[in-house]
Formats: C-alpha cells, structure tokens, sequence
C-alpha cells in the first residue's frame, strides 16, 4: 500500500471546542475504519537485522521478527505480462504436443483435455486474483475517507486559530491549497515524528499563507486608487481578448473568469499523470507486441485501433472530475477508469472441427501354396482424421478519450471539461505537440456573410441569430447546451429548440434529426434546411449534421463551431442527403 493516512493530533480544548469537535470526532472514526481495513490486510513475518552498539563501543548484529503487510497482487494485465515467460514454455510444449498428435490420436485427446484443465485454472486464478485484490481495495476507499476528513478537520482549526485571515474566499482559498499541499507531502514521506506534528506543521503553514493574503490586503488598502486601475486594465484586455478570439466558452451566468478556465494542478502533477496514462498504454501495446508469443492458438486474427491519447484532454477530464484542484496521490483510480473506458480490449477463441491426412500400416496375411506356410505383408493406406482447430480474434477498440467525458460526467463537470478544453487552462505551453494548441485561439474563421435576400425569411434569420452566439465554441462530444459546448447534432437540436419560432424536438442525435425531416433533393434545397452526411465516423446512417445557409455554406459544430463551404473534396465523399423541419 501507499503511505497511509496519519491519525491527527488534537488537543484536549480543541476536542471540547463546539467548532472543532464533530469534525474531530469524524476525523478519528475515519482513521479508525482505515485501522479495520488495514488490519485485513494479509501479512506475513520478515526477519529484520539491527545494529546495537554497546557500552564498550562494540557494534554486535541483532535479529528480530517484524510483521508487514504482503505486497498488493499485481492487476490481470499485469499479472498477463508477468506470466508471458511461462506462457512461452506452455505455448512450447504445447506445439511439441501437436507435433505429435499426428502420430497417436490418444495423444491428441489427452492434449485437448490438458488444455481445457490449463483453461479452468486460467479462469479459477483470475476469480483467486480478484478475491485477494479485496482488502487492498477496502483499505483503499477507507484511506481516501480518511483524507478527506483530516484535511476538513485542518481546515476548520485553522480557520478557528485564525480567524482574522478567514475574512475572504481568496484568503480561504490559499489556507486550504496550502493545508493539502502540506498534508499530502507529509503523509509521503511519513515517519513516527512526522505523524505526531501533521496537524502543527499543516496549521503552521495555513498561517504562513494567511499571513501573505494579509500583506496583500494591506498593500491593496493602501494603495487602492492604483490597484482599481490595474483591476480595470486587466478586465478591459480580458474583455477584447473575448471579442478577438471568439472562442470563450460561456458559463450559465455569460461570465467565465481567468481562474474558472485555469489548471489549478501544479505542473509536476499534471506531467506526472500524463506519464502515468503513456505507461498504461505502453504496458498494453506491449501486451498486444508479444500476442503469440505468450499464447498458442492456431490462427490469429487481429483488428486493432490505434494507442493514443491527447494529453489535454486527458488533464481537462481528471481536473472536471476533481473540482478544479488535485495531487497526483488523489487520482490514480481516475486514471485507471478512463483508461479502462476509453481501451476495450476483447479476446475470443472459436474452433473449427478439421481433418488432416495420416498415412497407417496394416497387416494381411495369406498362405503360400507350394509351401503351405503363412505369409504375413504389411502395407500402407491413409485416412482422414478430424482435430480441432483454434481460432484465436484479438480486437482492441479506442473509444477515444474526448467521447468518454459525456457519459461519465454531470453537467457542471462536463461544462468545466469544456471550459478547459476551450482553454487549454491557459497552459498552452504544457503540450506544445497537441492538436489542440492554438485551434480555438489562432483559428481565423471564414469571413462569410448571409445574402440579405436569404435573411428576409424570419424563421431562417431566427435559427441565424442564435447559431452564431456560438461561432468558435469547442467541439465536446455529447454536448447540448452553452455551458457544456455542443457536438454537431446538441448544436443543430439547440438552435431549433431555442431560436424562438416554435420547435420543440428535444435532444436528437444526426439520424434520429434525419428521420425528423423530409428529404430534399440537392436542387431544391434552401437556407434553413439541415445537411447531413455519413461515414464521418463508425456509425450506420447520419454520422453529421450542420444547417445549410445557401450558396453551399454551412454553419456546424466542426471543431470549432464555424461556417464550411460543402464543396470540399470531404464533404462531397460524405454527402448523404438534404432535410426540411416540419412546420411547428
């Protein structure tokens, strides 16, 4: 197990304290879970050697018995690589076998029986493996409630031994980053002393950062005239940085801060996940490199997508799923579930009953007749043998990363996933090779201006002003709604459900609004009517959607939502039909 949680130290007026005491007591009955959960924990007795030096100055060894915990068993695709060198030897024997089998049909029966009996204790390992997995998963869950509560129980004594530096959410805001940051260092490199003094070291620090906020309090009073200034300078570049770049995304309230669309992990974190999330992929490439090496089939077939990921998105998604603010000790299991969603990997076995040819002797006998003696004479003839043939299909499925957020995340989770996809969280710098640097920022939209003639239909105008409140939001798959950005059918189903003439559809994927429409030959099309395309990606029927505006332009969820012209070589490959919106 990891470092775990260290059980706080209060002191006998702060456990009285009517402020500090249910966060206390909650505190201690967390730690004393983790203290069950760990004791569960199978262990076993090492011998430990220690030096003693005595009074006479000699060092003399000494050996005692000291129990720990066992080490954690490894995950079943771990536990599948370690056992690749075995599985060789197996796949081996098992060639050697069937070498043989042509020879002795009894053989080949007694290898199918083997390889059966291989599979039931594959099968029986793998549930051995899980049940032994238990504890350590107990013990894990209990350690992050532990965590959660120390750090609530720090945050309320500091926030009661200082209340003078607790005035403002910026000034509790520091208190609370500093707490963690301290508790989280102090839990990893934890000894019997450290321990001890975990509550004074992280209060220490709360108000050493209080004490900062204060200076800066002060400096502002004195100075507030200047401070106004820059205030004003800072929301004014804000404000045309927005109207340039066309590409904030806007929370409910229309206002998204600096700080909101920010990464507020610290750098060494955020590297250090994304190296985590390469590792997984590298240890399941590997996996699938050595395949037939570690396995024994006859043939194999493979239909494999391709291992990668954008580290963005991957940043973006862990920091919607934690508030904003983590450490990387807190989302390893956040790691590991996106991992598992966005990689499916699936191995199934058919046979097939074949024949082969053996050639056998036989015997016949007749009886000479000027000797009389009988004559035995063997011969040659073949035969057609039926044996089972293994058919082994390997195929792993990217779901992609940037699909999975929608179906993991609630809407406030998915529109800060938005936000900091729009953003970068303002560290372009962090990935420099990622596709999305500069896509939402540096992107220079076409210049296409709607005929006037086009906008004297009410209702196409309508649909008009409300599609382009959104021109330069980011592209989030599954997304409906401003706060949470749109993909191409939430941005078409949005506008018509919102653009005021009527309609109410609801939230319909591409085909689901191609079955909404009536067909439209290509001839008679007009502004207004949706355009829908297919094989855009791996799905039957409409695949995209975008709003025709004439002149073959449209406006659609790309990536960046913006204006097309259909006569690229793309579209037109794609091109399924046109449709018009029933009457509402």
């Amino acid at each position: 197990m990891s470092k775990r949680s260290p059980r706080l130290q209060f002191s006998d007026e702060e456990r009285t304290s009517p402020e500090l005491k249910k966060v206390i007591e909650k505190a201690d009955k967390k730690a004393d879970k983790l203290d069950k959960a760990e004791a569960k924990i199978p262990k076993k007795t090492v011998k430990r050697k220690e030096r003693v030096v005595g009074e006479d100055g000699k060092v003399s060894v000494k050996l005692h018995f000291e129990e720990v915990d066992k080490k954690k068993p490894t995950s079943k695709l771990s536990h599948s690589l370690t056992d690749a060198p075995l599985n060789t030897v197996l796949a081996t024997a098992h060639r050697e076998v069937r070498d043989s089998e042509e020879d002795n049909v009894g053989v080949e029966g007694a290898h199918k029986l083997e390889q059966v009996a291989e599979g039931g204790v594959r099968t029986l390992d793998s549930a051995h493996r899980s049940h032994k997995l238990k504890p350590y998963r107990e013990a894990a869950y209990a350690e992050k409630a532990a965590d959660k509560a120390n750090l609530k129980a720090l945050n309320k004594q500091a926030q009661q031994n200082n209340p003078q530096f607790s005035s403002n959410p910026y000034s509790r805001w520091q208190q609370k980053r500093a707490i963690k940051k301290e508790y989280m260092a102090a839990k990893a490199g934890k000894t019997g002393a450290t321990t001890a003094k975990a509550t004074q070291k992280t209060a220490k620090t709360a108000k050493k950062a209080a004490e900062n906020t204060k200076k800066t309090g002060s400096f502002l009073a004195r100075h507030w005239k200047g401070a106004l200034i820059v205030l004003a300078l800072l929301l004014m570049i804000a404000f045309l940085s927005s109207v340039i770049s066309s590409c904030s995304v806007l929370v409910q309230s229309g206002v998204t801060s600096f700080a909101a669309s920010s990464y507020a992990a610290d750098d060494a974190d955020m590297l250090a996940v994304e190296e985590q999330y390469c590792a997984l992929e590298a240890e399941l490439q590997e996996y699938l490199d050595t395949y037939e090496d570690t396995h024994d089939y006859d043939e194999y077939h493979y239909d494999l997508d391709d291992i990668e990921h954008d580290p963005y998105v991957l940043i973006s998604a862990i920091s919607a799923l934690h508030g904003g603010e983590w450490m990387i000790g807190e989302v390893g299991g956040t790691i590991q579930m996106l991992f598992d969603k966005q990689y499916i990997l699936t191995e199934t076995v058919t046979t097939e009953t074949r024949y082969r040819t053996e050639t056998r002797t036989g015997t016949t006998s007749y009886t000479d007749p000027e000797t009389g003696e009988t004559v035995t004479e063997e011969y040659e003839y073949e035969v057609q043998v039926p044996y089972t043939y293994y058919i082994c299909n390997v195929t792993l499925e990217n779901f992609n990363l940037s699909h999975v957020p929608v179906y993991i995340m609630s809407e406030e989770q998915l529109s800060m996933y938005a936000t900091y996809m729009a953003t970068l969280g303002n560290r372009p710098d962090l990935f420099p090779d990622s596709q999305y640097v500069g896509m939402y920022i540096d992107t220079e939209y076409e210049d296409y201006e709607i005929p006037a003639e086009a906008l004297s239909d009410p209702r196409f105008a309508a649909m008009m002003e409300e599609a382009e409140k959104y021109l330069g939001y980011p592209y989030v798959w599954g997304g409906s709604s401003p706060s949470t950005s749109f993909d191409c059918s939430g941005f078409v189903s949005w506008v018509i459900n919102n653009c005021g003439e009527g309609w109410s559809i609801g939230r319909l994927g591409a085909e689901g609004l191609r079955n909404t429409c009536s067909y439209v030959s290509p001839v008679n099309a007009r502004p207004g009517d949706l355009i829908f395309f297919e094989g855009t990606y791996d799905t039957s029927g409409a695949s995209h959607v975008g709003i025709y505006v004439g002149n073959n332009m449209m406006i659609h969820c790309g990536d960046p939502i913006q204006y097309a012209s259909i006569n690229t070589n793309y579209w037109q490959q794609h091109f399924l039909s046109f449709g018009r919106l029933p009457s509402p």
